[in-house]
């Protein structure tokens, strides 16, 4: 297989895609690359992490996963998700790496497809979901995967932790992207509005019913229909959305025309929908249809690197960038265990813009009433609400390796994007044992 042949298999490929060799070369370029990275590429001298890092070594050597490694370990497709930098932004983009083989079966390079990630962003950015840390990535990466077919999906995890932004995510990177979102809250639903919310009525089918009217099925026609919460359907209701989704089927309250339904559904809950089908208070049956493609959300503790993110983000929304958090502020914040996740921290952060008089929003006013343990970098300096960069440095790096034990130092160095020397130079200059 020459580069001809190759450069004419790119050529057919709608997303931006490069074939680089062994050594990271670009060999082979396609149209859509070329008009969505602002750096030129020389083919033959370009280094594919020049052109999508601005780096001058490899992405594995940053912090990141390098597809082609793998790859050349397995002669295996590998996908993975980064952070590129075009020009002065920094996008994510999900990326899938194939090996090219020659009839010989000699693996002469590497196929690199890349897809932005258009409703995720490592920064401030309104009507997307936020973050860099490792178990958000791992969640992006699990949200492409699903995506593009219609398996169900059941997001589960604690409350407040965006279950409708990753619902309405998976919708936006769909091929159904253009059609509607209809979101069904399940909590309360009696039985005359359940049949009559999801299936719509006709006029006279009940007591009040003066005019028909069409149900969130119809209306999600062709899109996603997202039921939230759904363990909290009762067991009675249950059966009726089960015959939905198995016959695909349905009539509205007091109709006789059998209208058909077309629809991805996804559903979330932040109850244990398993012990739930244990305790028989879920129906087994309608369990396995809704949780074909189950997704986690990690609550905002396991985020502890997004917490600052998303407290300048919201700041940022409330149009009051001039103000900033004290450095002990922000620590007090990566502390406090979130029992709300998301949803209160967007609370704590409105509410210190109120309690805050000048343009430093300090631990007092963030107004938390608990208890942080003795051991922590607050109890150095906690009227000034100052803390030198060294003592946030030695607290968050003891935070690291508490939360890595399981780690080496290596690993921990590769999650902290730094070498492994740099690392356990820092590890000895504050005295922390790994």
């Amino acid at each position: 297989m020459n580069i001809s042949m190759i450069q004419s298999i790119i050529n057919a490929v709608e997303k931006p895609a490069i074939f680089i060799d062994h050594n990271y070369v670009i060999k082979a370029i396609n149209q859509a690359y070329t008009e969505h990275y602002h750096s030129q590429v020389k083919i033959g001298k370009s280094h594919c992490y020049q052109i999508s890092h601005n780096a001058d070594s490899p992405c594995d050597q940053h912090g990141e996963d390098c597809p082609l490694i793998s790859c050349k370990a397995d002669n295996k497709n590998h996908r993975v998700l980064h952070i590129h930098k075009n020009g002065q932004k920094k996008e994510y983009c999900d990326i899938l790496m194939r090996p090219v083989i020659n009839d010989d079966g000699i693996t002469i390079g590497f196929l690199e497809i890349l897809d932005k990630v258009s409703y995720a962003s490592h920064n401030s950015k309104n009507d997307k979901l936020i973050g860099i840390s490792p178990l958000f990535k791992q969640m992006l990466e699990m949200i492409n995967r699903c995506a593009n077919s219609d398996i169900s999906v059941l997001l589960h995890g604690e409350t407040g932790t965006g279950k409708e932004l990753v619902a309405n995510a998976i919708h936006q990177a769909s091929p159904r992207k253009d059609r509607p979102f209809i979101v069904v809250e399940c909590t309360g639903l009696t039985d005359n509005l359940f049949e009559s919310e999801l299936f719509g009525h006709e006029k006279g089918a009940f007591t009040g019913a003066t005019s028909s009217k069409k149900g969130l099925i119809d209306l999600a026609h062709g899109g996603t229909l997202f039921l939230d919460e759904v363990g909290d359907i009762p067991l009675n209701l249950q059966v009726k959305l089960l015959r939905l989704l198995e016959t695909g089927s349905y009539r509205p309250v007091g109709g006789m025309e059998v209208k058909y339904a077309d629809f991805r559904l996804i559903c979330a809950s932040h109850k244990n929908l398993t012990n739930m089908v244990k305790e028989q208070t879920f129906r087994q049956d309608l369990y396995y249809r809704l949780a074909a493609f189950p997704l986690y959300l990690p609550s905002l503790t396991q985020r502890k690197d997004d917490i600052p993110l998303l407290a300048k983000h919201y700041l940022k929304q409330a149009s009051l960038e001039q103000k900033t958090f004290s450095s002990a502020a922000l620590t007090t914040l990566m502390l406090y265990p979130f029992p709300g996740n998301i949803r209160e921290l967007k609370n704590i952060i409105e509410r210190a813009i109120l309690m805050s008089d000048d343009d430093i929003i300090d631990i007092n006013s963030l107004g938390l009433n608990y208890e942080f343990p003795n051991n922590n970098p607050l109890s150095i300096d906690k009227k000034a609400n100052t803390l030198t960069l060294s003592q946030l440095e030695q607290y968050y790096l003891r935070l690291v390796c508490q939360n890595n034990q399981n780690k080496n130092i290596q690993e921990i160095a590769d999650l902290l994007g730094v070498s492994k020397r740099t690392f356990y130079r820092k590890l000895q200059q504050h005295h922390i044992n790994h």
